[in-house]
């Protein structure tokens, strides 16, 4: 078949490291041993033991079971990869923590190097996964040395400070392994005819990270380089927001309308209830007795079918809903599933393609609700998933259909932040046809990277900026506001007003979507003599002076780094991603000028992940020295005089060692944490969106909703939403930029039919609701009976507070009305059991 197209994406993704190429693991020789890759087929209820962890050799379940990282990854040696894969650390907790929630006395040992924690929430993973009892993290290489002929154990060596080398024999031994680039890479070079770096993946170009050599041919995901999920779902809206630029005079020309049959009238029906229950792989079928499920369903009232399946979200399954509908004619359907919060959608669209309204579906969470915090209740957690499928049986009779409404959609953006992320987003954006105004609370434009010189990959960054700065100023559809502070902002999705004073006026500005890219601020510190010695610096400041030539700086005879300062402590419970890379690059630029200045770099984890690991191990080679501390004994700083001179002396200890250095330095360079802009909290009022426990902004799925808010409309980029990288800050820039044009591109938008409405009949024109409501969605209107409250329908969210607070119940959320309700708390107790529990109640009232 021959296929006449404007563009490429290349998302060819990653072939996981092959550890029988290497002879050092018994890897293909000893039963025992396996990869993550296929402990991961162990862990899923459709692996060879139907999720059940067992040994190859005897079939028992291993109560003892190691983890050695970096398996093909961060190695020099001959068929190993000198880079991070990035992934390893991260989803080796996860099979621990699953491991753990399985088989709880199983012990698990992981031995490690450093543990590169580095993404959004994952410092709080792993130490939760190390906190779990018989768990052991052991910062030590490991070999694989034998097979126990008997048993088929598997015997590790390993080395610890404390007590040397020692051997240790384990049940099993799983093998982290790395991500290597695709497997037919070479051919895929050269049939798309694209250069490739040193390691196999595309030949970056930094200041674009979604460009190969050839025009046209875009790359996204891994195959930028080991990568994990949340970056390959924005690198994907990234690449296809440039193949937007490219090819938006063909925009709407081959698109077909989606035609769905004709909605039946069920009203008048009887309900006829379908019940299908999700095993969710795993997640839920490990604790709860699916079959046992679906068996009572069937005795439900109005239940008329019920049906299990592997995942109910499958493109399979879900057509399987669709035709068992038609088939069996049932008008009502519930999901016994996960939470409705992100598959909700799916499930009303298979509704849709069968003819029914989409709001006769209701989801009962047996997932978030049940199995996941009732894992070793698995008894009583199947009972209650019993009780789940009844109440939400019992909703479903009382559901009825609604209609959904479109609302225009103006196709103007609105960009908080002129950073270069904002500013990224804008120009994709504007490129495409689209007015943007971008609102910058400085003077200039530029943010955070107008004090980088430049990247560790040796990007100029301000060269870059530069570009992109006069990018903006000449773009037609680009208008920037400085000095702008957002004072107010109304409207919803696809209609949004926002009031903005800037440079002594204020101006209202109209727009169909939001993108905030607001960026992060430098903490400073108050640690280690900052601004109390005019010797220490951050390492922004270092770099800057480096960049102007402070001889202070470049001929001192010792420097020494500090990481980890303001971050990863209990007020910061997050790693700042950036800052292991910054120091490095710093100390590859001073080497570069001065090589016989000792360089000394105290560190708690090196996290050089991906492809920066090269430049880690360059640092080393030129003789760069790394010390490790523990937060427990951290560095101590202290100014003196030493031989007529003024140092700074560093007193750290060495767990090698097992002594305390005392490092006398001319220069002190402090790590400083990236910390949350200070406008964080105002902006996400103004737009009603949330934070997380670390305050930066919450995306509305880590992983199938990455640069999106939970409210419609306004979409998150750089380093606002975590600390990130000038590439990683592109990728996320033209991400958002993709999924706001999946808004804008329309002329209207669909709003939700779960809308409050209000009988005026029974208002008494009190203003509780009006009050109540955050989103300005009610008002008082004259009616013939007087004033009374009315919700407009369009800025209603349906988040169900009014009616809460209505103290004589006239207003209705539909789809959570007070029959539907009721009818699922008078499911959660049977009557049987209300009988019991009063007899019981009798007889101790006669005893």
């Amino acid at each position: 078949m021959e296929i006449k197209v404007g563009a490429i994406i290349l998302s060819a993704g990653i072939t996981p490291f092959d550890p029988s190429s290497v002879d050092e693991y018994g890897y293909a020789t000893m039963q025992n041993v396996v990869t993550s890759m296929d402990y991961e087929r162990l862990l899923s209820s459709t692996g060879p033991y139907e999720g059940q962890v067992k040994r190859i050799s005897d079939k028992k379940y291993p109560k003892k079971i190691a983890w050695i990282q970096c398996v093909g990854s961060r190695r020099v040696t001959e068929g190993n990869n000198s880079y991070c894969s990035g992934v390893c650390c991260t989803y080796t907790q996860k099979q621990v923590i699953l491991t753990k929630d399985h088989y709880s006395d199983t012990e698990c040992t992981i031995f490690h190097n450093d543990i590169r924690s580095f993404g959004k929430d994952f410092e709080r993973y792993f130490q939760r996964a190390d906190a779990l009892e018989g768990v052991e993290f052991i910062r030590s290489y490991a070999s694989v040395v034998r097979e126990n002929p008997e048993t088929k154990d598997i015997a590790i060596r390993y080395a610890t400070t404390d007590e040397g080398v020692k051997e240790e024999e384990f049940d099993m031994v799983v093998l982290s392994v790395g991500l290597n680039p695709p497997s037919a890479y070479k051919e895929i070079s050269d049939m798309f005819g694209i250069e490739l770096n040193s390691h196999g993946f595309n030949k970056q170009d930094h200041s674009n990270p979604m460009l190969t050599n050839r025009p046209g041919i875009f790359v996204s995901g891994a195959f930028q380089g080991p990568t994990d999920i949340p970056e390959s779902v924005f690198t994907a809206s990234a690449a296809g927001s440039q193949i937007g630029e490219l090819l938006d005079y063909r925009r709407g020309k081959l698109a077909k309308e989606r035609i769905y049959p004709e909605e039946r009238d069920v009203s008048g029906e009887e309900p006829k209830i379908g019940v299908f229950v999700c095993h969710c792989g795993s997640n839920i079928s490990a604790v709860v007795n699916v079959p046992s499920t679906v068996d009572y369903a069937l005795t439900l009232p109005n239940v008329v079918f019920a049906k299990e399946q592997i995942f109910s979200c499958a493109t399979n399954s879900a057509q399987e809903i669709t035709d068992l509908a038609k088939e069996k004619g049932f008008n009502r359907v519930v999901i016994a599933a996960c939470s409705p919060r992100t598959l909700e959608p799916l499930f009303r669209d298979t509704l849709r393609e069968a003819g029914l309204n989409q709001y006769y579906l209701d989801m009962a969470n047996i997932r978030e609700h049940c199995s996941w915090v009732h894992a070793k209740q698995k008894d009583e957690a199947t009972k209650k998933a019993h009780d789940i499928v009844r109440m939400s049986v019992a909703r479903a009779a009382y559901l009825e259909p609604l209609q959904e409404f479109d609302l225009p959609v103006n196709p103007a953006a609105l960009i908080v932040g002129g950073g270069v992320a904002g500013m990224t987003c804008a120009l994709s954006i504007a490129n495409q046809g689209h007015e943007v105004q971008i609102v910058e609370k400085n003077k200039v434009l530029g943010g955070m990277a107008l004090r980088l010189q430049t990247t560790i990959e040796g990007m100029d960054v301000q060269a870059y900026l530069k570009d992109l700065i006069k990018k903006v100023y000449q773009h037609p559809l680009v208008h920037v506001s400085h000095q702008a502070t957002i004072k107010k902002v109304e409207g919803y999705v696809g209609s949004f007003v926002t009031t903005v004073e800037t440079e002594g006026r204020v101006k209202e500005i109209k727009h169909g979507a939001t993108v905030v890219a607001i960026g992060a601020d430098e903490y400073k510190p108050s640690e280690y003599l900052y601004k109390e010695n005019d010797q220490v610096f951050t390492h922004i400041e270092v770099e800057e002076e480096i960049a102007k030539g402070n001889e202070a700086i470049t001929n001192a005879e010792t420097l020494v780094m500090i990481q980890c300062v303001g971050s990863r402590n209990e007020e910061r419970n997050y790693c700042s991603r950036v800052c292991c890379s910054h120091a490095i690059k710093n100390a590859l630029k001073l080497k570069k000028i001065n090589p016989e200045m000792r360089i000394y770099i105290l560190f708690r984890d090196m996290r050089t992940y991906g492809l920066r690991e090269d430049y880690y191990r360059e640092a080393s080679d030129q003789g760069v020295q790394f010390i490790r501390y523990t937060p427990e004994d951290a560095p101590v700083v202290e100014a003196m005089k030493e031989g007529g001179k003024d140092i700074v002396r560093v007193t750290v200890p060495d767990s090698i060692l097992g002594q305390k250095l005392e490092l006398d330095a001319d220069i002190v360079s402090l790590a400083s944490a990236v910390i949350p802009a200070e406008s964080t909290h105002e902006i996400a009022s103004h737009f009603k969106v949330t934070l997380s426990p670390d305050e930066f902004f919450k995306e509305a799925h880590v992983k199938l909703k990455p640069v999106e808010f939970s409210a419609d409309g306004v979409f998150l980029c750089g380093t606002a939403h975590y600390p990130k990288h000038i590439q990683e800050t592109i990728n996320q820039a033209y991400g958002a930029a993709g999924r706001a044009l999946t808004l804008l591109t329309h002329d209207t938008v669909v709003a939700s039919g779960s809308v409050c409405e209000v009988n005026e009949y029974d208002c008494v024109s009190c203003g509780a609701c009006i009050t109540a409501c955050t989103y300005g969605a009610i008002e008082f209107v004259e009616t013939p009976k007087g004033k009374k409250a009315r919700v407009n329908p369009v800025l209603c969210k349906g988040d169900g507070v009014c009616n809460a607070k209505c103290p004589t119940s006239a207003i209705i959320l539909k789809h959570f009305t007070d029959k539907e309700l009721l009818g699922q708390i008078d499911a959660a107790v049977t009557k049987e059991e209300i009988m019991e529990q009063m007899d019981a109640v009798l007889e101790l009232e006669e005893v």
